[in-house]
């Protein structure tokens, strides 16, 4: 059975610590403003899976109550940062199977200041479920006093640098064009315009990675009401319904690891494979997308993404930036929201906000930010550890 969202919400994506609210207060907002999108009221949603990573478990249904009281069951997603996404995949997996007409999918983080652990578990590094991936980059590129995570993706940027001649430059490209980007998103962290010089002389996080191409720690809220062709009629949606064309989501095989690059380690046979079926289950391909959200929480995870989308030969991905083919006026518009970079990344939110984004890209509604007559997009979404989700959206 067919899928489409019919509803969309987020909050503004905020610092931590920078706003008096809690995760209940986020997620009524972003839930409330999806079903306000829809048109529908809460008593129609038949089940709701919810997606966090920080937070206890059943929050899903403390935020959930907030919305109301129905006894419709609630699933707590948690899948690094592809959780949103996997929310999303669930509720349409609801409505493609059958089992349910109304799905509320649903994201949300309350994080705290400063970057991102290794994901240990109390200090045991055997026991963290990224040990696998850290081990591999410590045995090609030792381990240094950096964040773990801007250190396996830096490594990742100097392993591609070295293959590929891609520059410092080509690497900042990708931040100068999200930030400009995000400057004309309300519900972006960060609106400032920053150029390519600006960006390599901030301070280094993990060489060859500035701050300014770092994804930050984000508080924030997404949802997406799913729902079935039959509801879409019965409710007289046909205006506000995206169509889930195809999705798919891959975890880590044997060629993530097998060649100890970081490149592979940090997703990107995950990104090929989950994007090659996502095509196949639409009929489509990458040729017909007009608008991507993509996730760059580094700026190389952004060339690396081109690749494995098949928007460019592997290595070419720094000269099909620099060339403003991912811009307004090129070939697709990647991250009109921001991105990760630039708009934020409240892990369970993320998924779902590019899901937002695009589907008012796709109706037309996205003002300033608008990619002209896009009909077509598609999201990417992917969790160190791991999990990759890629999910077509087509507008009829």
């Amino acid at each position: 059975m067919k899928s489409y969202i019919v509803g969309v919400g987020m909050t503004k994506f905020e610092k931590p610590e920078s706003r008096d609210w809690r995760y209940p207060d986020m997620a009524k907002e972003a839930g409330a403003a999806a079903l306000a999108d829809a048109g529908i009221p809460y008593e129609l949603v038949q089940q709701v899976p919810v997606g966090y990573c920080f937070q206890p478990s059943t929050a899903g249904q403390r935020a959930v109550y907030e919305l109301g009281l129905t006894g419709v069951p609630v699933y707590n997603v948690s899948n690094n940062c592809a959780t949103g996404s996997t929310a999303l995949m669930m509720a349409r997996q609801f409505v493609a199977g059958g089992l349910s007409d109304c799905v509320l999918a649903l994201g949300f983080e309350q994080m705290r200041k400063g970057a991102l652990g290794g994901g240990t578990d109390g200090g045991d590094f055997a026991a963290s479920p990224v040990a696998r991936h850290y081990g591999i980059m410590a045995a090609a590129h030792g381990f240094e006093r950096t964040p773990p995570t801007a250190q396996i993706f830096g490594n990742a940027a100097r392993e591609h640098m070295e293959r590929h001649g891609t520059t410092e430059r080509q690497l900042a490209a990708v931040a100068a064009k999200n930030h400009r980007h995000s400057a004309a998103n309300p519900y972006a962290q960060f609106r400032e315009v920053y150029e390519v010089d600006e960006i390599l002389a901030d301070k280094a996080v993990h060489r060859p990675l500035t701050r300014l191409q770092c994804s930050p720690t984000s508080d924030g809220a997404a949802a997406a009401v799913v729902v079935s062709e039959r509801f879409v009629v019965a409710h007289g949606l046909h205006d506000r319904a995206v169509e889930i064309a195809g999705q798919a989501m891959a975890t880590d095989t044997a060629e993530s690891f097998a060649s100890g690059s970081c490149v592979d380690v940090v997703g990107t046979p995950m990104s090929r494979s989950a994007a090659r079926r996502a095509f196949e289950a639409s009929g489509l391909g990458i040729e017909d997308v007009d608008v991507v959200e993509l996730h760059d929480c580094f700026s190389i995870n952004e060339l690396l993404t081109y690749e494995a989308l098949g928007m460019c030969p592997d290595g070419g991905s720094g000269r099909l930036v620099e060339s403003g083919a991912t811009t307004y006026g090129g070939r697709w518009v990647v991250n009109p929201s921001g991105g990760l970079i630039s708009k934020g990344h409240p892990l369970g939110a993320t998924g779902l906000a590019q899901a937002a984004e695009l589907t008012w890209q796709l109706r037309g509604e996205a003002g300033p930010r608008q990619v002209p007559g896009a009909r077509t997009g598609l999201a990417h979404n992917i969790g160190l550890g791991g999990a990759a989700v890629v999910t077509v959206l087509r507008k009829g």
